[in-house]
């Protein structure tokens, strides 16, 4: 049975211009985390650590939405530069736990700027288109609250 072609409504086809954007940009950040001599998942966990609390490899292997024996190679790689530490976690010395260094705290801020630049797409966009973007954006967002 053939499939019944539909036209993309217009939220496909934002969706599809967002992704399009999307790729870019992450092509042009790896390029600059490589730089820095991270690859983009490693700078995505320093970005998700808090400076001032440790994270269980388990509970950052959620947020990266990943398997727990990937963070232990993100983990490594991360300790190995002296960015981040091991720690047994306050409660249950079984359960390991991340936290930065001042040296991972600095790389982090580093991340932060890179990862916040918008992507060039969107910034060449007049500033009202922005502030439009933005608007929309914030409602689709609150969306996700409902």
């Amino acid at each position: 049975m053939a499939a019944i072609t539909q036209r993309p409504t217009p939220a496909h086809e934002a969706q599809k211009l967002f992704f399009e954007i999307g790729m870019d940009h992450r092509s042009r950040v790896g390029a600059s985390l490589n730089e820095l001599g991270l690859t983009f998942s490693q700078a995505h966990a320093l970005r998700l650590l808090d400076p001032e609390k440790p994270l269980p490899m388990s509970s950052l292997a959620d947020r990266l939405f990943c398997d727990a024996s990937n963070v232990t190679g993100i983990a490594d790689r991360l300790e190995a530069r002296g960015l981040v530490e091991r720690r047994s976690a306050e409660g249950d010395r079984r359960v390991k736990a991340l936290t930065l260094t001042p040296d991972g705290v600095e790389l982090r801020d580093r991340v932060l700027e890179i990862m916040s630049e918008p992507p060039a797409a969107i910034a060449a966009l007049p500033a009202a288109d922005q502030r439009a973007l933005r608007d929309i954006l914030r409602r689709a967002v609150e969306q996700l609250r409902v």
